[in-house]
């Protein structure tokens, strides 16, 4: 499996794996041994997307962990106990490994625990507003006076994160919408579109999120291909004095979009 942006799709040039291996424990089998093949499995494949470029995940959210290494019916405990007590780790662990998605293998498996955590989630209002509360946490950086709120931090002076401060803004709510509506998607656009549809917000205005959500995408991956073209790391940092006029006015947009969506998160769970 893959999780985070892996798991919808979204992956940009500056990212690392998040990754873990679902199984079926058979009767007759002896589950010690097996899960040790499947971890030395595991750590190769790891290590050859490392060498590939992908680089290894430092918080250790890949396959080789034996905590990512689950039985079917050690995900679905895992997955439940994060939704009995959303306390906030359950919550964050929720905004990674809920994005899952498969990579190879029986696609069967994913897809019964997809529909097993839809079931759950969309019968539990109480999980879903700590979602939607998290979601909250950020605002898009949008200014009274100014056109943008940038970092006032004096390592980043001037510049705005695209991934916390945009793309998460369209991703976190997404995500809500699919797990209240049972959305089987993973990616933040078709969540959007069919969770935003189910409950009866117009075409034209998910068009309009989609769309900012988009161009928030297109900045960061023009802005790390630019840094790693000139041997950077590459961020998902931009500076708006040193866009065009034309990209400032389409982002200022975008950022518009996603108060949108915040409010329409705000008013549904009275946050």
């Amino acid at each position: 499996l893959a999780f985070g942006s892996e798991g919808r799709h979204e992956q940009t040039l500056s990212t690392d794996q998040d990754n873990g291996i679902v199984y079926l424990l058979p009767e007759w089998a002896d589950k010690e041994p097996l899960k040790l093949r499947l971890l030395e499995f595991a750590k190769d494949v790891n290590n050859d997307l490392a060498a590939c470029g992908f680089p290894l995940c430092t918080g250790n959210i890949m396959a080789s962990n034996p905590d990512l290494c689950l039985t079917f019916d050690e995900w679905r405990e895992k997955f439940g106990s994060w939704i009995r007590e959303p306390h906030p780790e359950a919550l964050l662990n929720a905004t990674i490994f809920f994005d899952f998605r498969v990579l190879y293998g029986d696609e069967k498996l994913a897809h019964n625990l997809r529909h097993w955590l839809l079931a759950l989630t969309g019968g539990n209002p109480a999980f879903l507003k700590a979602m939607a509360t998290n979601a909250l946490d950020v605002a898009p950086p949008l200014g009274k006076i100014r056109d943008f709120v940038t970092d006032d931090d004096p390592k980043h002076p001037g510049t705005i994160d695209l991934k916390k401060f945009g793309a998460r803004l369209f991703v976190d709510a997404a995500r809500v919408l699919a797990l209240r509506t049972g959305v089987e998607a993973t990616s933040t656009v078709q969540r959007l579109r069919q969770g935003g549809s189910r409950i009866g917000m117009p075409a034209e205005e998910l068009s309009a999120m989609a769309d900012g959500f988009h161009f928030i995408q297109l900045l960061r991956l023009r802005h790390q291909h630019l840094d790693t073209d000139h041997g950077a790391p590459g961020d998902n940092r931009v500076k708006p004095d040193n866009l065009n006029e034309f990209d400032r006015r389409i982002l200022k947009e975008a950022f518009r979009q996603a108060r949108k969506i915040q409010l329409r998160l705000k008013l549904d769970y009275q946050i």
